[in-house]
């Protein structure tokens, strides 16, 4: 059964009109945001909106990721206003050009379902201790009259859209993450704005680590990938970069931090941390134990442990004198706020070639940027293989930082993990 989605009639802003009956139109779009939020969400939903509407298509905003998914009650006459909404270019146009995503999101895995996450209305249906509840995420699909989903997200989201595909599902995905760790792409949504606020905040601090002579630690995001610390400063905002790739020697760190402090004429000098960087004979670590619905305990803390040990082991390498740490977490203020251009430009393009796709009638595909040029390949390939940080090519493991090789014919981001 298909749903009766009628709303009121909208105007193109070049007056044409947008037919409302989800049984009269072309087709049904779905689209949906999981995982952490990013800036470029919504300019990728604007950009899939707008041109499904010109081209004769119905789209339906699936609200908090997966989450909204496995929440809809297929009766008619139920409130589901807080599980989809029909997209009109009004409200996307509003959204386009802001961070995060008015759709919402949610790390939900509709695949392992704890029983206390099974909606009210399954529960009797769905009882043990894990639940796979996507026969009901393909009824619902259905109830929508979806024609094609497309889901953006980072490699937990889309594995689970990989799952839609081969239960028949026409997928186009979006690669979205600001780790850019998504394999097949050089470019994930996200990931310029990240590096960007980076170095912007980094900067920003160098001013209190120079008055005070310290050391400054700042710790990014990248649980296996070590991008966002590596880029930064290869662009110069850190002296060093700690990454997921390679266990470090905090000793090491510690000599190599003094001598660059040593050398500055303002006596400080400057580490990025990823959040899973480890030491040698370590694991990562962790400020929670509990585990989100992809197995994934939350990171944390790593900064703190690094800024502790350098005070600790900076008199060794600094005539017997101890030396202050300034120490900040990054986090949520590098994915919060609006995207920068590369994160309104490639969303656009990303979204665009979504509908391209659909228009030709090809599904099971995952938009990219390779060698600096659009294209799409297997969305399997976001399970295939994992993306990181080529150790050997891109970081010199003596001096804990970015290789500087020759960078002709190397795309825009300089590393890919091929």
């Amino acid at each position: 059964m298909q749903a009766e989605v009628k709303i009121k009639q909208p105007k193109y802003q070049d007056g044409g009109i947008a037919v409302t009956n989800i049984n009269t139109k072309k087709g049904v779009i779905g689209i949906l945001t999981g995982g952490g939020d990013v800036p470029g969400l919504n300019p990728a939903i604007r950009a899939v909106t707008i041109r499904a509407l010109r081209e004769g298509y119905q789209v339906i905003g699936i609200r908090r990721g997966w989450a909204g998914s496995i929440d809809i009650i297929r009766d008619k006459k139920a409130d589901n206003s807080n599980n989809y909404q029909t997209l009109t270019e009004e409200i996307v146009n509003k959204a386009g050009r802001t961070g995060g995503t008015f759709l919402h999101s949610s790390r939900t895995h509709p695949g392992h379902i704890a029983a206390a996450n099974v909606p009210d209305h399954l529960k009797d249906t769905y009882n043990e201790e894990i639940n796979d509840i996507t026969p009901e995420v393909l009824k619902n699909l259905d109830f929508l009259g979806i024609d094609y989903l497309i889901p953006i997200g980072g490699d937990d989201t889309l594995s689970y859209a990989v799952r839609m595909y081969r239960e028949g599902v026409k997928v186009v995905a979006m690669p979205k993450t600001m780790d850019n760790d998504v394999p097949g792409t050089d470019y994930c949504i996200g990931f310029s704005t990240c590096v960007t606020r980076t170095i912007q905040m980094t900067n920003n601090l160098r001013t209190s680590a120079g008055s005070h002579e310290r050391f400054l630690v700042l710790e990014v995001f990248g649980r296996y990938a070590g991008f966002t610390a590596m880029l930064p400063t290869m662009a110069g905002a850190a002296n060093r970069c700690v990454i997921p790739e390679y266990k470090f020697s905090i000793e090491k760190l510690t000599e190599l931090l003094s001598e660059d402090r040593r050398k500055n004429p303002s006596n400080y000098s400057v580490v990025l941390v990823s959040e899973g960087a480890t030491f040698e004979d370590c694991d990562m670590v962790y400020c929670d134990t509990a585990l989100d619905a992809f197995g994934h305990a939350k990171l944390g803390g790593i900064g703190d442990i690094v800024s502790a040990q350098l005070k600790d082991l900076s008199p060794k390498y600094n005539n017997g004198k101890p030396v202050n740490v300034i120490n900040q977490k990054l986090g949520y203020l590098v994915r919060g706020g609006d995207p920068d251009a590369i994160d309104s430009i490639v969303p656009m393009a990303y979204g665009n070639q979504a509908l391209d796709l659909i228009l030709d009638g090809i599904h099971g595909r995952l938009v990219v940027l390779k060698n600096g040029r659009y294209d799409n390949m297997p969305i399997d390939a976001v399970t295939s293989s994992k993306k990181i940080v080529d150790v050997e090519k891109h970081y010199n493991t003596d001096r804990l930082r970015p290789h500087y090789h020759s960078f002709e014919m190397k795309p825009l981001f300089i590393m890919t993990s091929e």
